[in-house]
Order: structure tokens, then C-alpha cells, then sequence
């Protein structure tokens, strides 16, 4: 969803100053109260265009260390050793397409699979010292320009993060 030329974003809309917002947050761009479906609409456009720049964040930072999107993805992904059946999940990614990422890190040496230790059948990766090292430079990359990282402070992240949780909760309908 790209603007053209000469056009505004979401992102793009000035804030209207307002004395009684709660955690100091913008408010919602208008002139008149907004119906359910125009605020649902902006909140959609917002949320595109914040999930496109995260995106294109994400390509560009792993292209800088000589990665794929989903190369770094993993990356972040591996805090610890896990199954490669457990980062498909955590990557919501078909089993078959780890194993593509496995193969990438393994010839980049920034990982390495070994059989697992509850289940010899199933094979673990891990980060060697250099996937290590590189996975703590994406990360802090990443945590420097993130828009979540560089505009809202704590109070805010923790907010958001809150709302984030709460929104995915919900798929199951609870």
C-alpha cells in the first residue's frame, strides 16, 4: 500500500492538540467525532503502514549483515536452542522452509543442528559464537531505529504492548 506522490500516509496525519489525553498519547487526526467504521479504517491504514516500514526495517538491516528477512528473523528468534519444528511455530513458518534457514545460517557459520536431548530423533539448532554475535548486532540495529524503540517511552511500549497481547488473545475469542 504505497502513497503516491504528493499524498499522506496515515503516518503522515498531523495531530490535533488535545488538553485530556491520557498518557500524554496523539490523538486521532480529525475535525469531527469519527463514526466506528472511520476510526476502524484509519486504525487499519496506521496499522499497514507501521507493519510495511517495520517490514522494510527488518529487509534492510538484515541485507546490511549480509542476510535474508527471514535469515534474521530466525536469528532473533533463537534466544536458545529449540527444535526446528519449534521455530517454524515461533516463525509461523512451514517446517520445510526452516529447514532452508537452517541450511543459510549453517553456511553463513552462524548456526549449527545437534540432535536433541529430550527427542535424539528431532535435531536442535543453535547459534554458534559468531550467529551470536551477529544476532546481537541485528538486535541492537533493530532496536535503534524501531519506531516502538525511538518514539514512545516506557510507559507507552508497555502500553502498546499490553494492547498487542490483548488484540491476539483475542483470535481464539477469548
Amino acid at each position: 500500500m504505497e502513497a503516491q506522490p504528493g499524498t499522506a500516509t496515515a503516518l503522515d496525519a498531523e495531530p490535533v492538540p488535545h488538553a485530556e489525553l491520557a498518557l500524554d498519547a496523539e490523538p486521532v487526526p480529525h475535525v469531527e467525532p469519527l463514526t466506528d467504521d472511520q476510526l476502524n479504517k484509519q486504525i487499519s491504514d496506521v496499522f499497514t503502514d507501521l507493519i510495511k516500514h517495520a517490514h522494510d526495517l527488518g529487509q534492510k538491516i538484515a541485507t546490511e549483515n549480509g542476510l535474508t528477512g527471514s535469515d534474521a528473523m530466525a536469528l532473533f528468534k533463537l534466544e536458545t536452542p529449540m527444535t526446528m519444528k519449534e521455530l517454524g511455530l515461533r516463525m509461523g513458518c512451514d517446517p520445510s522452509f526452516v529447514t532452508t534457514i537452517a541450511d543459510a545460517l549453517e553456511k553463513h557459520g552462524l548456526a549449527r543442528r545437534e540432535p536433541s536431548v529430550k527427542d535424539r530423533r528431532s535435531k536442535n539448532i543453535v547459534l554458534t559464537p559468531e550467529g551470536v554475535s551477529v544476532r546481537e548486532r541485528v538486535c541492537e540495529k533493530l532496536m535503534a531505529q524501531a519506531p516502538w524503540c525511538t518514539t514512545l517511552d516506557t510507559s507507552e511500549r508497555r502500553c502498546l504492548l499490553g494492547l498487542m497481547r490483548k488484540m491476539l488473545r483475542s483470535r481464539g475469542g477469548r
